[in-house]
């Protein structure tokens, strides 16, 4: 049985920046889900805020390696979906303020 919760995942991730806008991942809202099966391995299903983005192979480089940090981790894979598509209104409160809507 696997004791990794996906608010650990998801505390892991908050330590990936992204570095045009200054916000964690997962306040940004770009983080959908994380999966956890029995053997502690974890399927993060992801965005980005563009598909352009130019640091697209960075960031979930990233991501990988802040869920790979969590002990007892197993496989981790980092899946990037474009639908539902990403737009401001699912940031954090925070973020919204902080760019003004976009």
């Amino acid at each position: 049985m696997c004791s990794i919760t996906k608010e650990a995942v998801f505390d892991a991730i908050s330590t990936v920046i992204d570095p045009e806008v200054g916000f964690n991942l997962v306040e940004m809202g770009l983080i959908y889900d994380a999966i956890i099966d029995e053997n502690c391995n974890v399927h993060v299903i992801m965005t980005l805020s563009t598909q352009g983005c130019p640091l697209h192979q960075m960031i979930t480089q990233w991501v990988k390696e802040a869920v790979e940090r969590i002990e007892d981790v197993g496989e981790v894979e980092v899946e990037v979906v474009w639908e539902p598509a990403w737009n401001i209104s699912m940031a954090d409160e925070n973020v919204k303020q902080a760019l003004g809507g976009m």
